[in-house]
């Protein structure tokens, strides 16, 4: 068992506070992951023999010192690094009176189970906060603890689509790839997770003043209507249900993809004052006389003539060339990198956003790093994801003064 004086020191602001991450797959493992990086002690509960099921979601696997290839997915390792991971079958008797205890350390319990799907192992929040009134206890869920879709299955890309996200993404119908597109990314689940610290966050401040925990339940489904944002808006005041519009904005004229000599680059054109100063890049100031292109009302409503004008533009020079000038004159644009560039890009590293991580196999593992700076209270990494199991008996010690001959009993009942 490690000593825990052994262990570097942890420097985030929630550095002393213990997680127990009962979650599987990116929604609750992104919001504990999250909480480790603030210092948190973040146990992750995983079944015996098997683990999160993002484990084996693969290619690509992580190799180990001698270059050969592991178990160890990089999706897995994306959302789990600086916890500590523990196996324990709560199906059992003695796997739910152990996981029962540990919550009783615990100050937050992250899980997404189905609604209700803990209740029958006794470690939902009702069956828990006698013995733990400070215990805040967050469940996600697709489709929330109430309502007629509570008992649902709810997956990032469903959510996507039931929550209107991919009636928003995509080409339009009438061009070549037009239809709906779910995002590049689980963005659902993420931002779920990003929900989850939020709420986890408040409900510290209220513990704070009350001394009590409480329950939050939080679905992927409210989470996705909720950041729907000026688009969501944009139909609750004018009743007209907002069309997918490719690369485009809805509401801003000129902003988004445009063709260059050799490719693309996006304009993020917000204002008149940012629009005179490209065409006077362009050498073609003059447009700003022309009446479609006067207020971004005009843009809008022009919509087509004013985007073909400018691409036409545009198309005359090459990327790069049009990037160095427009920069400097203060107009919004930029390249559209893959993900070789965007880790090679020099403000990436200058920020500290690839960083390298120790893995329990030998090797360090590049991750992309947490983008919040403390000034006084610095994000640290101790460990890339945990290996299945690799901090059972130090947690068990730790957590529940657990001596060698309980854990050992504990391992021969199954479960653990």
């Amino acid at each position: 068992m490690t000593d825990p004086l052994s262990r570097p020191q942890r420097t985030g602001p929630l550095t002393g506070l213990r997680v127990l991450d009962m979650s599987r797959v990116l929604a609750g493992p992104w919001s504990g992951q999250l909480m480790a990086d603030f210092g948190a002690d973040v146990v992750k509960v995983e079944r015996p023999g098997v683990g999160d099921d993002t484990r084996g979601w693969g290619p690509p696997y992580l190799k180990d010192a001698a270059g050969k290839e592991t178990g160890e997915a990089a999706y897995y390792m994306s959302a789990n690094r600086a916890k500590r991971s523990l196996t324990l079958d709560i199906s059992t008797p003695e796997g739910q009176k152990t996981c029962a205890a540990l919550a009783g350390r615990a100050d937050i319990l992250l899980e997404n189970y189905k609604a209700g799907g803990l209740a029958k192992y006794n470690l939902d929040y009702d069956s828990l906060k006698a013995a733990n009134k400070r215990l805040i206890y967050c469940s996600i869920t697709g489709f929330g603890q109430t309502g007629p879709y509570a008992a649902r299955a709810g997956y990032d890309m469903i959510i996507q689509g039931a929550g209107g996200f991919m009636s928003l993404t995509g080409e339009r119908d009438d061009l070549p790839g037009g239809g709906p597109q779910k995002g590049g990314v689980a963005v659902s689940d993420l931002m779920t997770g990003m929900y989850a610290t939020v709420a986890v966050l408040a409900a510290l401040a209220w513990r704070e003043k009350s001394g009590l925990g409480q329950y939050i339940d939080l679905a992927l489904l409210d989470t996705q209507v909720s950041w729907l944002a000026n688009q969501g808006m944009n139909y609750l005041i004018s009743g007209e249900a907002p069309r997918r519009a490719g690369n485009a904005h809805q509401n801003i004229v000129p902003y988004g993809v445009f063709p260059t000599r050799d490719g693309h680059m996006i304009l993020g054109i917000g204002n008149n004052s940012q629009l005179t100063k490209f065409l006077e890049v362009a050498g073609r100031a003059e447009l700003m006389e022309d009446e479609r292109f006067k207020t971004n009302s005009l843009r809008v409503k022009h919509r087509e003539a004013v985007v073909a004008i400018i691409g036409g533009i545009t198309a005359m020079r090459d990327m790069d060339e049009w990037l160095a000038e427009l920069d400097p004159a203060g107009v919004p644009s930029g390249p559209i990198n893959t993900l070789d560039r965007v880790f090679a890009d020099p403000q990436i590293n200058a920020r500290g956003m690839r960083v390298k991580i120790p893995h329990a196999l030998g090797v360090e593992v590049e991750h992309a790093g947490n983008p919040i700076k403390f000034s006084a209270s610095p994000v640290d990494y101790p460990r890339a994801a945990p290996l299945l199991g690799e901090h059972t008996d130090e947690v068990l010690g730790e957590w529940l003064d657990l001596d060698e001959d309980a854990i050992a009993a504990l391992r021969q009942s199954g479960a653990v």
